[in-house]
């Protein structure tokens, strides 16, 4: 599964690298928090006279995909490390920078590298797997930083792809609206998930190190149903099942259908990292976005970034021939009339999650 949803590589007009401007908002909006929390949360070597063994400074980015936001994000952090060392009164004594980059298998690493700044002061790798399961040896990494990558489930539950299950999850591809068996069936995965991500990044950073994570939220106690990020996920299934009413596609395949997706209350997260015991919560804050359906200009630019990030998907469940009419011709349609709902007008702001961890 995790394979398949690799985004849309190449420099083309419906690649990642042209379709990303959301997650790059979420940067930015992000990189003051990002900056602050390495000024005051970061350990080194203090004094001019310290004999520091920290020679080389290991980040890695999981969840890259092409670029370019991560490009930009690695030099942030780097510019933030290196003001570090210098308000410690270690600027003679800088560590050399070594990056790696992760993502699928299946990621295309070839424009992700020729895209690499030219200026850059780091050295680079690639590093292909899920970050699901241990990617790096123990103890090696110093700062680690996932961005918008975190609500991808592993894998689609079992139980909402299985006909005679009570969380199957017919004629819908996500939690949204669905039954309480389907929606716990997703949070549970989504737990499981958690768990074993912080397992693995448990063993891999160094102690002292820090683990940045950007990623939409929605609010303790509000339901899952409540992410406007899952609605508009839905509204694909709405354009789906019109097909399949026309004999376009067949409904069973709309009906296996599901995207492995989960937008998490901020408790769901934080109780993952309290119970596994090895990371402390340094810095929890939330920024916000109004919501962007409100011109066609705007619905045009969700189609986009949609149809980068899941075409691997709908491709490989319903063949690549309804991608052009799924994504420009019924989509659209479909976030236009969600647009015009009154749970639409009723969402002031879009929540994202800024988390800094760091292990003990």
């Amino acid at each position: 599964m995790e394979d398949f949803m690799a985004t849309n590589g190449g420099d083309g007009p419906y690649s990642y690298k042209k379709n990303s401007k959301y997650q790059k908002e979420a940067l930015d909006r992000a990189k003051f928090l990002l900056q602050t929390s390495i000024q005051e949360k970061l350990d080194i070597a203090e004094g001019p006279n310290t004999d520091t063994k920290q020679r080389v400074f290991r980040i890695a980015d999981l969840g890259c995909s092409v670029g370019p936001n991560t490009f930009i994000c690695v030099q942030t952090i780097i510019e933030s490390v290196v003001l570090k060392y210098k308000f410690s009164g270690l600027e003679f004594n800088l560590p050399e920078f070594q990056v790696f980059f992760n993502d699928v298998t299946i990621n295309d690493f070839n424009t992700l590298f020729k895209g690499l700044p030219l200026d850059r002061n780091y050295m680079v790798a690639a590093v292909p797997g899920s970050f699901h399961g241990q990617l790096f040896p123990k103890g090696s990494i110093n700062l680690m930083h996932t961005s918008t990558s975190l609500q991808w489930l592993g894998k689609v539950p079992k139980e909402v792809t299985e006909k005679d299950s009570t969380a199957w999850n017919k004629g819908r591809i996500s939690y949204s609206d669905s039954s309480y068996e389907v929606v716990k069936a997703f949070a549970n995965q989504f737990q499981r998930d958690m768990v074993t991500f912080f397992r693995m990044r448990s063993l891999e950073l160094a102690k002292g190190g820090l683990m940045v994570i950007v990623m939409p939220c929605r609010e303790d106690g509000s339901l899952p149903s409540d992410s406007i990020t899952i609605r508009v996920v839905e509204c694909l299934a709405y354009a789906l099942a019109d097909m399949a009413k026309e004999g376009l596609i067949e409904e069973a395949l709309v009906d296996s259908f599901n995207v492995p997706a989960y937008i998490p209350a901020v408790s769901e997260l934080t109780e993952v990292v309290m119970e596994n015991g090895n990371f402390t919560i340094e810095v929890l804050e939330k920024t916000f976005t109004p919501p962007l359906l409100n011109t066609s200009e705007q619905i045009q630019v969700c189609c986009q970034h949609m149809r980068a990030v899941m075409e691997g998907l709908v491709s490989k469940h319903f063949g690549s021939l309804i991608i052009d009419e799924l994504f420009f011709g019924r989509y659209p349609k479909k976030l236009e009339e969600f647009s015009k709902t009154p749970y639409y007008a009723s969402v002031k702001k879009v929540e994202t999650l800024f988390l800094l961890v760091k292990r003990k």
